[in-house]
């Protein structure tokens, strides 16, 4: 059990959008931080983060590799991890074949990869200590076939179902897992994934302050998942119940190139 006064989270990704939003609801309440992401901007991060009492490191670090993760772990100091925010992710667009093979693995590497080499690390000294809470950024792409962000949308429909099932295996502890799954999120997103001349990168998007809010309460909670926003939910719902065929030719509309002209 946590008895210590002063909490430490880890929370990934968080340079900016989703994962600066949540690193914000953590500090607000009280925990020191461990933030990471793979560029600069998280050290202006951190100082946007820190307040009186809290203590905040920032790790630029890959966390594709597991040489990335060791070192964000490394930066714990050893001490208990009452929380680990997992929101670490890169995006890619355009037609599979079409795509850059290295750019294809970093996806992977980043989204599946080294998010459970961190979940495994952490999640096991949770276990040892008797207690946590994970939240997993998941998607609501990963309900779809995602023609035009192929690996993408398996990535998240990876992290969708292992979320729940690392929950399960977990029940009967005091560890926790939460699935966040948003939708198209006022983020760096889209213009790092090349999607900016597509139906979905021009849309109108969710705040990520939102996104991360809805995530941040549903991990208090000790909730499974949450879908984020209420249009989401009627998309993760006709998800669940139309062909799979149709669903990859309805989002070759949102994410072909060329799309937003259409």
């Amino acid at each position: 059990m946590l008895d210590a006064t002063r909490k430490l989270a880890v929370v990934t990704g968080a340079s900016t959008g989703i994962g600066l939003e949540l690193a914000k609801l953590c500090a607000g309440d009280g925990y020191d931080l461990v933030v990471a992401a793979n560029e600069p901007e998280i050290e202006r991060a951190a100082d946007e983060l820190r307040r009186d009492g809290i203590d905040v490191k920032a790790v630029n670090a890959d966390l594709s590799t597991t040489e990335g993760v060791d070192r964000l772990y490394d930066a714990t100091g050893g001490r208990p991890v009452a929380a680990l925010l997992a929101n670490a992710g890169r995006g890619l667009g355009k037609a599979f074949l079409d795509q850059d093979w290295s750019a294809a693995r970093y996806v992977v590497d980043t989204n599946i990869t080294g998010t459970i080499y961190l979940i495994h690390r952490i999640g096991r000294d949770m276990r040892e200590q008797g207690d946590g809470r994970i939240l997993i950024t998941g998607s609501i792409a990963g309900f779809m076939p995602g023609a035009y962000q192929a690996v993408y949308n398996g990535t998240k429909a990876f992290l969708d179902s292992f979320s729940y099932a690392l929950r399960e295996e977990l029940r009967d502890t005091r560890i926790t897992v939460t699935c966040l799954m948003p939708g198209p999120t006022e983020t760096e997103f889209f213009e790092r994934a090349d999607l900016m001349d597509t139906k979905v990168g021009q849309d109108d998007k969710d705040d990520p302050a939102k996104v991360a809010r809805d995530g941040y309460e549903a991990m208090k909670s000790g909730e499974g998942g949450v879908v984020s926003g209420w249009k989401n939910k009627m998309q993760a719902a006709t998800a669940h119940v139309m062909p799979a065929e149709r669903l990859a030719r309805m989002h070759t509309g949102m994410a072909a190139p060329g799309s937003a002209k259409d």
